[in-house]
């Protein structure tokens, strides 16, 4: 079977009429009674039954149908794909992100695409919630959390790069109140909690989740202090004044990390649940500049940059002399 013996057949099941197959294919209904008997004679098989008022598939006939629209889909996709790459990729590029993460990090990297492909259009938005992609206009996402449960299966997840919540402290705070050697010590001093995302039911933030490095099990350190907000930024100022001790994003201090003014606490903990995704409805094709973006920000993000940004500068003399 060639191609237009695929597009005869689905033509019969759309019209249930020769004639009308005829007509939509554009040749004449002789062509079409004579291509259609000399399939069913290679095959074998009957693929129509023809009355006088309607002509419908067998159930060999719909089996035929089916792989015939998969396969002609696939052809399509084919060649799109082939068109594209003898073309630069054009077009928009709808996406979503949170501030933070979207204002460091994504907004840099689209900068830097958009410039090797000039036909490309990107718009951003920069949001607390993640929006109804498919329903919103969205191309994709770019969150610090998978999907949600309930719309898992309705939406494509890649996770681009690993992260971790981690404890730290201004210098200030840790000399006026000490610095805690034991989970359980966070209990005793000023922490800075972010209530973000609106607090719903069951959501607790007087727990912080913390793994040690190496282990797997969740472990819950109760905390508690007199300032909290639902602005991380507002947080992380706090903490920079002294004010207590805060769990922060790997990416969103790396560079007071890089300086000093913050210094992490109880440094084998972390919570790792800050991973960077890519969220994106589910398409059955997707245009080649989203792939694109998508392999860019993939490649951009895998060794964690913001980690060499929060490594301390080492101190003038302290080269190992050889």
């Amino acid at each position: 079977m060639d191609r237009p013996d695929l597009e005869l057949v689905l033509a019969v099941r759309q019209h249930g009429s020769l004639v009308m197959a005829a007509r939509a294919l554009k040749v004449a209904p002789s062509a079409v009674t004579k291509r259609l008997a000399a399939l069913e004679s290679r095959l074998g098989l009957r693929l129509f039954q023809r009355t006088t008022r309607r002509v419908s598939p067998t159930a060999e006939g719909e089996t035929l149908c089916e792989g015939a629209g998969e396969l002609l889909r696939a052809f399509d996709a084919l060649e799109a794909e082939l068109r594209e790459r003898q073309t630069e990729p054009s077009g928009p590029i709808r996406l979503a992100a949170t501030f933070g993460f979207g204002r460091l990090w994504l907004g840099p990297a689209l900068a830097d695409f958009q410039a090797q492909h000039p036909a490309v259009h990107i718009q951003l938005q920069l949001t607390e919630q993640l929006p109804d992609l498919a329903m919103e206009g969205f191309d994709g996402a770019i969150w610090l959390w998978n999907a949600p449960a309930q719309r898992a299966s309705e939406w494509v997840s890649r996770r681009l790069a690993p992260n971790q919540r981690v404890l730290v402290a201004a210098p200030a705070y840790l000399q006026a109140h000490g610095e805690p050697r034991a989970l359980q010590e966070l209990a005793a001093h000023a922490c800075l909690v972010v209530r973000e995302n609106g607090g719903g039911p069951g959501q607790r933030f007087d727990h912080w989740r913390l793994q040690r490095e190496g282990e797997s099990a969740i472990q819950h350190a109760p905390v508690h202090g007199p300032l909290s907000s639902n602005s991380g930024e507002m947080v992380r100022d706090w903490c920079l004044a002294g004010h207590g001790i805060m769990l922060r994003s790997l990416w969103d201090i790396a560079p007071q990390l890089a300086s000093g003014d913050l210094v992490r606490v109880l440094p084998a903990y972390a919570m790792p649940d800050a991973d960077v995704h890519w969220l994106a409805p589910f398409r059955s094709q997707v245009p080649r500049r989203i792939r694109l973006l998508l392999d860019f920000l993939a490649e951009r993000f895998q060794d964690e940059p913001w980690r060499r940004l929060s490594a301390p500068a080492a101190p003038p003399g302290s080269r190992r002399k050889r």
